[in-house]
C-alpha cells in the first residue's frame, strides 16, 4: 500500500500521462482541464444565483448574498474588480471583466485540485491487487504542464493584441512598437518589441508552470521519505517515526501551496490585466497633456 501511494518519482504527480482506455489520444490532463472547467462553471453559476437580487417579498434581506461561499466568492470578485482591474482598465473594465474574471477562476480551480490527491486515491483503489493494474481517469495538477500553461498565455496573447489593435489602430499599434524612439533607433526597438509581444505571455507561462511544479515536487519529497526509509532499513518503526515527521513538516507546506495556488491565479490574472492596460489609448492622459501645453487665454475660457 505504501508503494501505492508514494512513488521513487517525486514527479510522477506532475507528468502527463495517457489514458489509453478511453482514447489513446486523451491525457490524464486534458480531462482534468475539462473537468476544472465543469466544477468552475457549476461553482460560479451556482454563487451568481446566491449573489444576484432576491424577491422581493424578501424586503431588505434580498440584496443580501445567500450562503457564507456565495459571500466568499463575491469578496474575492469585487476585490479583484475594484482593486486589480478597473483602476488598470478603467472604461474598458466592463468589456474585458468576464475573460479576466474567468482566467482567475478558472486558474485557480486547476491549482486547487492539485492539492486533491485524486491521482492516489484512483492508484490506491485500482491496484489493490498488483501495481499493474492500476489505471486513472483525471488528477494531478493540470497548471503544471507547460502545454497547458502556454495554452492559457496564448489565450492572454489573443486578447492583449485585439485590445492593441481595438484600441490604437492598426497605425497606432505599430507606433506602440517603436516606443517614441528616434528612427536611428528602429533596427534595435523593433526587434526588441517584437520579441516582448511574446515574451510577455511566455513568462506567465513559465512562471505558473515552474511554481506549481516546485510546490508539488516539494510535497512529493517529503510523502516519499517514509518509503525510502523502509525501503533502506526494512524498519517499520524507524520508516514510521520519518513518515511522522514528514508529514507534521508536510502541513505547513501544504497551507503554503494553498496560498501559492491564489497566488499564481490572481499573478497570471493581474499580468494579463496590466498588458491589456498597456494597450490602450488613455484618453485622459492626452486630455491632460493638451490641457498642460495650451495658451492661458484658451485655458480662461
Amino acid at each position: 500500500m505504501i508503494h501505492l501511494l508514494a512513488s521513487d518519482n517525486p514527479i510522477h504527480h506532475i507528468i502527463d500521462q495517457k489514458v489509453p482506455w478511453i482514447h489513446g489520444s486523451l491525457s490524464m490532463h486534458m480531462i482534468t482541464l475539462v473537468v476544472a472547467g465543469l466544477i468552475g462553471m457549476a461553482v460560479l453559476l451556482w454563487a451568481a444565483a446566491a449573489i444576484k437580487t432576491g424577491k422581493e417579498d424578501l424586503g431588505t434581506d434580498r440584496h443580501l448574498t445567500r450562503g457564507r461561499f456565495a459571500q466568499l466568492i463575491e469578496v474575492i470578485s469585487m476585490y479583484l474588480i475594484e482593486n486589480a482591474i478597473r483602476p488598470i482598465l478603467g472604461a474598458d473594465t466592463r468589456r474585458f471583466l468576464p475573460f479576466l474574471l474567468s482566467l482567475f477562476f478558472f486558474i485557480l480551480t486547476c491549482n486547487l485540485l492539485g492539492l486533491v490527491p485524486t491521482l492516489d486515491l484512483q492508484h490506491a483503489v485500482t491496484g489493490l491487487n498488483s501495481p499493474d493494474d492500476r489505471w486513472m481517469l483525471f488528477g494531478g495538477t493540470a497548471t503544471a504542464n507547460l502545454a497547458v500553461t502556454l495554452g492559457l498565455a496564448l489565450i492572454s496573447f489573443v486578447a492583449i493584441q485585439y485590445q492593441g489593435f481595438r484600441s490604437l489602430g492598426v497605425k497606432g499599434w505599430a507606433s506602440h512598437l517603436t516606443g517614441g524612439a528616434p528612427l536611428y533607433l528602429l533596427p534595435i526597438m523593433l526587434p526588441v518589441e517584437l520579441l516582448g509581444l511574446f515574451i510577455k505571455p511566455v513568462a506567465l507561462a513559465i512562471r505558473l508552470f515552474a511554481n506549481m511544479v516546485a510546490g508539488h515536487t516539494l510535497m512529493a519529497v517529503l510523502a516519499s521519505f517514509g518509503t525510502m526509509a523502509y525501503a533502506s532499513t526494512m524498519n517499520w518503526v524507524t520508516s514510521g517515526s520519518i513518515s511522522l515527521i514528514s508529514i507534521i513538516a508536510a502541513i505547513p507546506i501544504s497551507f503554503l501551496e494553498l496560498f501559492v495556488a491564489f497566488l499564481q491565479a490572481f499573478i497570471f490574472m493581474f499580468l494579463t490585466t496590466v498588458f491589456i492596460g498597456q494597450m490602450t489609448h488613455h484618453h485622459e492622459e492626452h486630455e491632460e497633456h493638451d490641457e498642460s501645453h495650451a495658451p492661458e487665454g484658451a485655458l480662461a475660457h
